[in-house]
């Protein structure tokens, strides 16, 4: 079936010059897996040199048109053959709403029931690409054992003729699309298509056929006179392209529809200037059949966003909308300015045939380099960073008038810059797009090409369109990154740059926001000395934002004061109650505050809601003390917060911590807190900064935290 030839590179030929594994190998491998398990589309991809990028390289049952958003595939990106590829597994996607929920961003190109496999290419050490196959909505939601085994099996054998040819050189990146499958039955049966024919032209209704990819292969007279367009000029065009009026994405979605979900649908379009025409598509593996048909009762309002005639032989504007629509969700997923260019350089700049780019910012009158890829040397790119907007180069032109620049070679470059001819990049072609929300410029998009590369009205009319949504993208990533260092300055702000150093005490601590919100909130811990004693205090106003954060500086600062003047600690835990109070405030806070003297060797504990502390004696052993204590602070005026004491002979451990460090969802409090203790047995005899970074590590390695966490460890010594 794959056509692999052994011969040989011939002395002098450069390497990867030899035969190629056969030209339809490819095209052939895909046809026979889609026969195999009775898929109705598929598509096979190749790895590119880099390895960065999966590329179609022939596609089945469908026009490759619906597939133009991943035409390139970043292996970074999540759909279902990046996926298939990257974990070298099958996936299966069972329906459109299995679909919408794990790949929305497919799904919201391609909102049809439909079902999908993915598999790698791939033999035990290297791996070649990617296959995707298809199939209507209605099959069953499962694939059977039979099918994933056919399925591996084919990939399998793919493979090893890829790794046969790969010795020699590459397949062809693209390749005519195997022959659709064909009909059924002879045309007609015994009737005989000449019968056939002449039966479809005494129909009082219009009737044509189309293929898969919208060219009419049969039209009525019926048809043609409702189209109002001649029999001649329709055959072997595609429908909306022979007919102005129904060059539409909304028409062209109905008929997609069709040939993905192979079901029966149906429009209605006006043919001006005012009859309204009602079309009915039956869809099989070849194509579709079309009934055409006067519609009665339909007003103008039965079809929004009629518009005005496209004209003939423009592209599919649907084909764009999908693109756009794909990479918006894309960008969505971006948070700060690092995020938005490392997801341009993985999903769009690939896409579009681009090997470098640049997002280029301003600031005080200044250029700023926010972020590069693609440059070997980082040099040539951010030698420019801090530039001033008067000097005349392209980024700072676009910048001040946001005005793309679409340079299609060095030599224009050079012609209209001639100052840039000392500062070469080692790239032949390059687009400059300005990125404008809400009515003012945010930043330059700059995209480099290897080779000379023409930009046609298509192309830039395209690029544009996305460097819109890359300015959105960017424009909230600033904010976000803007009110990041906010919080973070906020945060260190209101919290001890670092602990004092007290006789007879060891300590160390560790804060870690909640990642959801603004990376702040109003845990707090202190260390405070207190003539020859130290008093600590550890707790967590309710809340994730500024305002937590703003209430716990001023707890902190209470707590603070009520020390230094000598206050007990039920008499502090009292008094800051009351102040939360009088505060006004409606969130409240949980609170241990203790006073240590070494030299007595035992402490004085004061809690208010506050989860218990851990003790860990000299030998090991550990237990959580049980205090006795009042509410959460800010609730009750009259609240009173009795004291405990505990024993500490040197080389005790007191672990005080926030509830974010042993609360999780769907985990026993008791359960976290005997793994805890488990853990403070285990490496309770290491250095106090080592013991801090490991008891806190399996959530600094959690991808994500829904609370804040605090944690201070106190270990008593001899005097």
């Amino acid at each position: 079936m794959v056509g692999v030839s052994d011969r040989q590179s011939t002395p002098g030929e450069p390497p990867g010059s030899g035969p190629v594994v056969g030209r339809p190998a490819l095209s052939l491998a895909l046809a026979s897996m889609m026969e195999e398990v009775h898929a109705h589309a598929g598509a096979v991809y190749l790895l590119s040199a880099d390895r960065r990028v999966l590329e179609m390289a022939v596609m089945a049952g469908l026009p490759r048109s619906f597939a133009a958003p991943w035409e390139r595939v970043p292996m970074s990106a999540r759909i279902p053959v990046a996926d298939a590829v990257r974990d070298r597994r099958l996936v299966w996607v069972g329906g459109e709403e299995e679909m919408a929920r794990r790949y929305p961003r497919v799904a919201v190109v391609l909102p049809y029931p439909f079902a999908l496999a993915a598999l790698p290419v791939a033999t035990g050490s290297a791996v070649y690409g990617g296959v995707f196959l298809t199939w209507p909505g209605t099959r069953p939601a499962e694939l059977s054992g039979r099918e994933r085994e056919q399925l591996a099996a084919a990939c399998d054998r793919l493979a090893l003729r890829l790794e046969r040819g790969a010795r020699t050189r590459p397949p062809a990146r693209h390749e005519p699309e195997p022959a659709a499958a064909p009909a059924a039955g002879a045309v007609a049966g015994s009737l005989g298509a000449l019968e056939a024919v002449r039966m479809a032209g005494r129909l009082p209704y219009g009737l044509c056929s189309l293929d898969v990819h919208g060219r009419v292969g049969f039209v009525n007279p019926a048809a043609a006179e409702l189209l109002g367009v001649p029999a001649g000029r329709l055959l072997g065009t595609p429908l909306w392209a022979a007919v102005p009026w129904l060059n539409d994405p909304v028409y062209e979605d109905r008929y997609r529809a069709a040939l993905l979900s192979q079901h029966t649908t149906s429009f209605v379009a006006l043919r001006p200037p005012g009859e309204w025409l009602s079309f009915r598509l039956y869809p099989d593996r070849n194509g579709l059949s079309v009934r055409i048909s006067r519609s009665q009762g339909v007003s103008g309002a039965g079809r929004s966003g009629a518009g005005g005639p496209a004209p003939a032989g423009t592209p599919s504007r649907l084909v764009t909308i999908a693109q756009v629509l794909s990479l918006a969700g894309a960008l969505t997923e971006a948070a700060g300015v690092q995020d938005v260019v490392q997801l341009v350089a993985d999903e769009i700049a690939p896409t579009l045939g681009s090997q470098a780019l640049v997002v280029l910012g301003s600031r005080a009158g200044r250029m700023h380099v926010l972020g590069h890829r693609g440059y070997p040397d980082p040099y040539v790119v951010e030698r420019f960073d801090g530039m001033p907007l008067t000097e005349r180069t392209p980024g700072t032109q676009v910048l001040r008038t946001g005005v793309p620049a679409f340079l299609e070679s060095a030599e224009q470059l050079e012609h209209l810059y001639p100052a840039r001819q000392a500062t070469p990049d080692g790239f032949a072609a390059w687009a400059y797009l300005p990125l404008i929300a809400s009515g003012r410029p945010v930043g330059t998009w700059v995209l480099a090409y290897a080779r000379p590369h023409p930009f046609p009205a298509e192309e830039r009319a395209v690029l544009t369109s996305l460097a819109g949504l890359v300015a959105q993208a960017l424009d909230r990533a600033l904010l976000y990154d803007a009110k990041h260092r906010l919080a973070h300055g906020l945060q260190e702000a209101l919290l001890p740059h670092s602990l004092p150093p007290l006789p007879g005490i060891e300590a160390a601590a560790r804060y870690l926001p909640a990642t959801r919100g603004m990376d702040i909130g109003g845990d707090f811990y202190d260390l405070v000395p207190v003539e020859g004693m130290a008093a600590a205090v550890i707790g967590d106003v309710q809340g994730h934002n500024v305002t937590a954060a703003g209430l716990m500086g001023q707890i902190r600062t209470a707590v603070r004061a009520y020390t230094a003047v000598g206050q007990a600690p039920e008499e502090v835990m009292r008094r800051t109650n009351r102040l939360l109070i009088d505060l006004g405030s409606d969130l409240f806070a949980s609170c241990l505050y203790l006073r240590i003297d070494p030299g007595r060797r035992r402490a004085v504990l004061s809690r208010a809601g506050h989860p218990p502390p851990l003790l860990r004696r000299p030998d090991g052993r550990v237990r959580v003390l049980d205090l006795a204590g009042g509410p959460l602070l800010g609730i009750e005026p009259s609240a009173v917060y009795p004291s405990s004491e505990a024993d500490l002979s040197p080389g005790s451990l007191l672990v005080l911590y926030t509830d974010g460090l042993v609360e999780a969802p769907g985990v026993d409090l008791e359960d976290a807190l005997a793994d805890l203790g488990r853990r403070l047995a285990e490496a309770g005899d290491l250095p106090l900064d080592a013991l801090a970074d490991t008891l806190v590590r399996h959530v600094a390695d959690a991808e994500e935290r829904i609370d804040d966490i605090a944690l201070l460890l106190l270990r008593t010594r001899e005097m």
